[in-house]
């Protein structure tokens, strides 16, 4: 203990006591939840990766060492989904950034209406994967909105258009989805950050003859580059968490030619019933989500 806490009184320090009790006495709850709902299962899953992992009492697990792990890299399914994830978040990081910040720029220098269109943005974001998941699906089916519009209405071919059905467009649709309904979370970060910038910078600005362009590429994006850092970590987080939008709208067809990391998790898991070679390729996914995120970080140090 430290001296200033030897010197107090005897009947302080009873009370110091008692409140860091009763503080240790509400956390273990929380502690047991995580553990068992997170470390457990984190820790369990990384010993199922060593495994021919068997479920029921018939059936004995086989130690296997890094065979999964083998299997995994040597897999040419593995390898179209983590290329199809790579660039799904290169697609949709830039560009849900890119329009998110816009419209908080445009939102944040607008003096009415600036409550309806934060809200009207941030509706998709708020709205169930499912939900937009189906609509989406509904639009870009085989006869769905979008072919009757293009064939019936506008006559532009007379053919429907298989927008699900092939690799180009699948990925395209869920592409187009996932950028739409990340918009109003960039938008909403972005205006929390921009209202933190100091008006004092852009009146100096001014002063100067700085025009908007330079006052946005010299003040409001190096003021907000820790916020830019934060949306590019947990955006490329996310796409490499997509899972929903692609499951419901193409379920990897044709031929998984569609699928992401995490739905061919799912397929191997769940379908295949390969458990050993679905913890062994959440761990891979980790690390490969560990090692972007690492080198987001030491890219974006060199701006400081």
């Amino acid at each position: 203990m430290s001296h200033d806490y030897q010197i107090l009184p005897r009947r302080k320090k009873k009370q110091i006591k008692k409140i860091n009790f009763q503080l240790i006495f509400l956390l273990i709850p929380g502690l047991i939840v995580f553990g068992l709902f997170t470390i457990y299962p984190i820790v369990k899953l990384f010993v199922m990766s060593f495994f021919d992992w068997q479920i029921g009492f018939e059936q004995k697990s086989i130690f296997v060492g890094l065979k999964n792990y083998i299997n995994v890299f040597n897999d040419p399914i593995f390898r179209k989904a983590i290329s199809n994830t790579l660039i799904y978040a290169l697609v949709t990081v830039p560009s849900q950034i890119i329009i998110g910040l816009l419209v908080a720029v445009l939102i944040h220098s607008i003096k009415r209406f600036k409550i309806t269109f934060r809200v009207l943005y941030y509706l998709p974001v708020i709205t169930s994967w499912v939900i937009v998941a189906l609509v989406f699906k509904y639009i870009f089916n085989n006869e769905g909105f979008l072919n009757y519009v293009i064939t019936d209405l506008l006559h532009l071919t007379t053919n429907y258009i298989p927008w699900l059905d092939q690799p180009s467009t699948g990925m395209f649709v869920a592409q187009l989805l996932g950028i739409w309904k990340g918009i109003g979370w960039n938008m909403v970060i972005f205006l929390a950050a921009l209202q933190g910038v100091p008006l004092e910078l852009y009146e100096a600005a001014s002063i100067d003859g700085g025009g908007k362009f330079k006052q946005f590429f010299y003040i409001t994006l190096p003021s907000i580059k820790n916020t830019i850092l934060f949306a590019v970590v947990m955006l490329s987080i996310g796409a490499f968490n997509v899972f929903t939008s692609i499951q419901l709208m193409t379920g990897g067809h044709p031929a998984h030619q569609t699928e992401v990391a995490l739905t061919w998790m799912y397929y191997k898991a769940f379908e295949a019933r390969d458990f050993g070679y679905a913890a062994a390729l959440s761990y891979i996914i980790a690390m490969i989500i560990t090692m972007i995120t690492l080198s987001q970080f030491k890219y974006f140090r060199k701006f400081k």
